[in-house]
């Protein structure tokens, strides 16, 4: 077996076990089903921004001024999706880590809820016309938002852990006669395997309080979430994190199903943040997002091969591969780029593989500094991934003309990139054919 082979073994053998990861899966499974959610929630930030909004939307002209009486039903349906985020990521890692431990009811997901909840604070100091009052049994946004999703994640995976061990020990379940409906056998088998496991998390919280003098969403922020956020929103964490994804893309496996529990947690996070900033007229904090990565990074689909595409119809003398373009360029416009990544093939093909792995890492840059210098508009809108070029950059930026230009420059940077491999492409296919004939 070759270096080359070992290598490619290696990795597809570490892909493998990551993938089968049982808390990867859950966490993956739930952010998938989150994903409607939160572009409902952009949609309503969207519509109230640029529509009904007073000043920069639709109704700052006297004619729809109308449509700011409506702005309340939008930033209800924001408020209801974006700033309970992480509870519904936390009830739903619940749900999608019982069934993967052999659970088939939704109790897992309750009982991951119950846990988060009973570790968080619920008494908070508020200044109420200058004077200092103790409010009780109340949930702050820091423990509904993004802030306190690696909280919430942690929660959930350890509660449905214990709940689902204490589920299979025979002696912690009631007994029932068996006239009593199936539905009741079940409730009351799980009774102290839960009323144990809240016992447990409760009492994590209480401890680690007294012990620490902190909270454990400060501790597990403070240690876990914002190192990871400050890496992820630097240039070179998010550079990173596209190299790994292409490298996985390039030995066959699927690169952002690799890398989407590090990247969802973060990248959406971010989004959600800047939208709440962006729905209270505020200035949006982060650069990186997951809009970010799709406007500049993945134009028609990992490896911006939407540039791909574009040079293979400029310069590519191969029938192969203009038929390959031609068959992908429909899907190509939507982000979807599976046709020409396995049909030309980039995988295991070390030429296409340099500009593959190579082109979003320049553009990232680009969009990056474009954003940074002011010139493009930071994303605060969370747009369906499979949005075509230039109508993603101008809907994630809410109208920035600048993200616009940004993102039609990345694409005309990606097709010089990939434009000197399809002329050497070219090049062996003419000589392979100068062989065939000498043979011949």
């Amino acid at each position: 077996m070759s270096a080359k082979e070992k290598a490619v073994e290696v990795l597809g053998n570490v892909a493998n076990k990551i993938t089968n990861q049982k808390y990867i899966m859950a966490i993956k499974k739930a952010f998938v089903t989150l994903m409607p959610v939160i572009i409902a929630g952009a949609f309503a930030t969207l519509v109230s921004n640029m529509i009904m909004g007073t000043e920069s939307g639709l109704a700052h002209f006297e004619a729809f001024r109308f449509l700011a009486d409506y702005k309340p039903i939008m930033s209800a349906i924001s408020y209801a999706t974006l700033n309970f985020l992480t509870i519904g990521a936390v009830f739903l890692i619940g749900i999608e880590l019982g069934r993967i431990n052999g659970e088939k009811s939704l109790f897992p997901g309750l009982m991951a809820l119950i846990a988060f909840i009973s570790v968080i604070p619920t008494t908070l100091e508020l200044d109420v016309n200058g004077t200092a009052t103790m409010v009780k049994d109340v949930l702050a946004r820091q423990f509904s938002d993004p802030k306190s999703l690696f909280l919430g994640m942690i929660m959930a995976i350890l509660s449905v852990e214990i709940y689902c061990k204490l589920g299979r020990i025979d002696r912690l379940k009631i007994k029932m006669p068996d006239s009593v409906p199936s539905n009741v056998v079940s409730s009351f088998s799980s009774l102290i395997p839960a009323i144990i496991t809240v016992l447990l998390t409760a009492t994590l919280g209480f401890v680690f309080h007294n012990v620490t003098d902190l909270y454990l969403h400060e501790a597990v922020y403070k240690i876990i979430q914002q190192p990871l956020e400050s890496v992820v929103q630097g240039l070179p964490g998010i550079l990173t994190l596209m190299f790994v994804a292409q490298i996985f893309w390039v030995i066959g496996i699927h690169g952002n199903q690799m890398i989407k529990p590090i990247r969802e947690p973060l990248l959406l996070g971010a989004i959600a943040v800047n939208m709440t900033a962006f729905q209270e007229g505020k200035e949006a904090p982060n650069i990186i997002t997951m809009p970010f990565w799709d406007v500049y990074m993945t134009i028609g689909g990992s490896g911006l091969t939407l540039g791909l595409l574009i040079a293979i119809f400029i310069a590519s003398k191969r029938t192969d591969m203009r038929s390959i373009a031609k068959l992908s360029i429909g899907p190509g416009i939507f982000n979807i780029n599976e046709p020409v990544i396995f049909g030309l093939p980039i995988m295991l093909n070390p030429l296409m593989a340099i500009p593959f792995i190579l082109t979003p890492l320049v553009t990232g840059t680009i969009g990056y500094i474009a954003t940074a210098t002011g010139f493009a508009g930071k994303a605060v809108v969370m747009v369906p991934w499979t949005t075509p070029v230039i109508l993603s950059a101008w809907l994630s930026t809410a109208g920035s003309w600048g993200a616009v230009i940004t993102q039609i420059i990345c694409l005309a940077v990606a097709t010089l990139i990939y434009l000197p491999f399809v002329m050497i492409a070219n090049k062996k296919d003419m000589d392979q054919q100068t062989e065939l004939t000498h043979s011949a």
